[in-house]
């Protein structure tokens, strides 16, 4: 399996920074619909991914649903940095297939860290049947 074939780039990658407020954490993930996005830290370096339980666990912990008050906490103090672990530019299909088993989106990193993409589980089932994915929503990091 040629991992840089069939991932979406970073480029067309939704993505979060480690900096950004929950509040625009939880304002991208309703506007696009996912339940887990890649965390990027200032260097583009993947650090982890945010999903919807870190938002819904934050919330409720604070027991204040005003999103004024969401500003001062960040994306990086909530989400769990071994959620979502990616897999190397390099990996193999087994690597691939096992991290899918195991999540919904399998981050592609280079030998720095840094995002290069993302794998889908519908990209890899359609890359082992032969059959073409669907073409990748464009959305550039905000």
């Amino acid at each position: 399996m040629n991992i840089a074939k069939i991932m979406v780039p970073k480029a067309l990658t939704v993505c979060l920074r480690d900096t950004d407020s929950v509040r625009r954490g939880v304002e991208v993930m309703r506007r696009h619909g996912y339940t887990a996005i890649p965390v990027l830290d200032a260097s583009g370096k993947f650090i982890g991914c945010v999903n919807d339980r870190d938002f819904l666990r934050y919330i409720v912990t604070l027991g204040n649903f005003d999103p004024a008050d969401h500003e001062r906490r960040t994306v990086g103090e909530i989400m769990r940095r071994d959620f979502c672990p990616p897999v190397p530019i390099t990996g193999s299909e087994d690597q691939v297939i096992d991290a899918a088993l195991r999540q919904n989106f399998v981050p592609v990193v280079d030998d720095r860290g840094c995002l290069c993409g993302i794998i889908t589980r519908r990209m890899i089932i359609a890359e082992l049947t032969g059959r073409e994915a669907p073409p990748v929503e464009e959305f550039r990091e905000e």
